[in-house]
């Protein structure tokens, strides 16, 4: 399923708007448009304006107040964009409102998030939980939306005498949503089979917020073809490789990165994936210390850990990219989190590598000969 206004058919334009809470600063606002605007283009979407306003609460019926609305429209109308991209979630008759004033397409963060997963998802466990994400993100909007979906409705479900098309529609995205979770309790099943069949072999999650780093220092750690690159969730399946480090062999998982504002249909039905974060003996916490909010990442991804109850687990928080700024930042230095150590490095550049293999095999080797206290280095696995 392609979300209900796909963005992948060519290069289209966008208006962003973002509205700036009570106790929000304009550097936290900028820097929340600028990954608004990098998680558009990675849908190919060129960003023409940006739109703030500072607002207790956003507007009940359109997001944003009159006047600013009357902007937006004015560029709009102007520039020609193909759409508007808001940084919240919008409610169906916001979004019915602001399709009816600015005359254009009407995107919300959720759904921006939902497409570039379904573009990234290459297994069949990742497709199923995208598809179930989106139909769940669907089901309460399909007021609004049902115009659109009644192209992808396809053989399944019959029209019953008397119903009207949006009745049918939500009749088939229910009964769709019910065998999409049937279809993931299976793959799950097999998952969950497939982690006991690993015995009790030492297992080690990259975890982090997205774009900082993860795949490329599960590249050097597993020196195994991994795709990494700088853009937004370029890991959308779980990678799980075989790594030793000094003769210790342990498990090395490379997963989805979190982001803020992350889609809870998403967290749902990614929660077999997570599973390989909440089962994980020791976590690697990757943050990217170039970026200006790295303390908001951070606490993002610490949040969605607490959410998954995987928080309390010996962690390696790994400030990356070192390579890109001039000096540590002070909030660095007074960094306190409990069981947690804390290592810089640059991964592309390959500095402080060392020492974050040796936190880690101290970790490993501290779990491994718990569970093999009779192992030694001429040992074979």
């Amino acid at each position: 399923m392609k979300g209900p206004y796909s963005t992948t058919k060519s290069q289209e334009t966008a208006v962003l708007v973002a509205v700036i809470r009570t106790n929000q600063t304009e550097e936290a606002t900028q820097a929340y448009l600028d990954e608004l605007e990098f998680l558009a283009k990675t849908l190919g979407v060129k960003t023409l304006a940006n739109f703030t306003q500072r607002l207790e609460t956003p507007d009940k019926k359109t997001f944003v107040r009159k006047g600013k609305l009357e902007e937006i429209h004015a560029v709009v109308e102007a520039e020609k964009a193909d759409m508007v991209i808001f940084d919240d979630d919008l409610n169906p008759s916001q979004v019915r409102n602001l399709e009816r004033d600015l005359e254009c397409k009407i995107l919300d963060r959720s759904l921006l998030i939902l497409d570039i997963f379904a573009l990234r998802a290459k297994t069949a466990q990742a497709k199923t939980q995208v598809e179930l994400a989106q139909y769940q993100y669907v089901l309460p909007r399909l007021t609004n939306m049902w115009t659109h979906l009644s192209k992808q409705k396809g053989g399944i479900g019959m029209r019953g005498p008397g119903e009207t098309e949006l009745e049918t529609d939500r009749r088939i995205i229910k009964d769709k949503i019910t065998l999409l979770r049937k279809k993931l309790d299976k793959i799950d099943l097999q998952n969950a089979t497939r982690r006991k069949t690993r015995g009790q072999q030492v297992r080690v999650a990259l975890v982090g917020y997205t774009n900082v780093g993860k795949s490329t220092i599960m590249q050097l750690f597993s020196k195994a073809d991994i795709y990494a690159k700088n853009e937004l969730f370029a890991t959308v399946d779980s990678t799980v490789r075989k790594v030793v480090f000094n003769n210790i062999p342990f498990l090395l998982t490379d997963t989805v990165g979190f982001i803020r504002k992350l889609p809870t249909t998403l967290i749902e039905s990614f929660k077999s994936t997570l599973d390989e974060v909440r089962e994980a003996d020791i976590l690697i916490h990757v943050a990217d210390v170039s970026t200006s909010f790295c303390e908001e990442q951070i606490e993002t991804v610490n949040k969605t850990l607490l959410e998954i109850d995987a928080i309390d687990k010996p962690t390696i928080l790994v400030l990356n990219k070192i390579d890109l700024v001039d000096e540590m930042p002070a909030w660095v230095s007074s960094l306190e989190y409990d069981n947690t150590e804390v290592v810089v490095v640059s991964a592309q550049e390959k500095q402080g590598i060392d020492e974050l293999k040796a936190k880690v095999l101290a970790l490993v080797e501290e779990k491994f000969y718990k569970i093999f206290p009779n192992y030694t280095k001429d040992s074979q696995f």
